[in-house]
């Protein structure tokens, strides 16, 4: 059966999911947890997959994705049992400005920092015990 090309898909999921075509870049997951660097800047011109891998790195590690290894079987990454352990044993945060846009400099502004306090809602209980009124800073 032949596989839908999805233009501009960022999210790994989706992408996996609906059996659309994907090239396997789960590598990249091996290459960076292996080289285990303080920083990663990870620069390609654009339509080039940024987002998508950074998608890609977020379900591979984070907890939100724990039992989802339906969406790295059969990818290169699932090979080696070491990796097939620590699917989803992380907690992490992902932030992505790829759909910040605007002509001014406050509504780009302000679209940045609705991203980041949304970020900070969805990880507030990191802070603290959660109470039946919301969250105990």
């Amino acid at each position: 059966m032949a596989r839908t090309v999805k233009v501009g898909a960022q999210d790994f999921s989706k992408i996996i999911e609906t059996g659309c075509f994907y090239v396997d870049k789960t590598d990249f997951i091996k290459e960076w947890w292996e080289n285990e660097d303080d920083v990663t800047l990870i620069t390609r011109p654009r339509r080039f997959g940024k987002t998508l891998n950074m998608s890609m790195l977020e379900q591979f590690f984070s907890v939100k994705y724990e039992g989802r290894s339906d969406l790295f079987e059969g990818l290169s990454i699932w090979a080696e049992e070491k990796y097939r352990r620590i699917q989803g044993t992380y907690p992490v945060m992902f932030l992505s400005f790829a759909d910040v846009k605007g002509n001014r400099f406050e509504t780009v502004r302000e679209k940045i920092c609705q991203l980041i306090a949304d970020l900070y809602d969805d990880y507030r209980y990191i802070l603290g015990k959660s109470t039946d009124e919301g969250y105990a800073l």
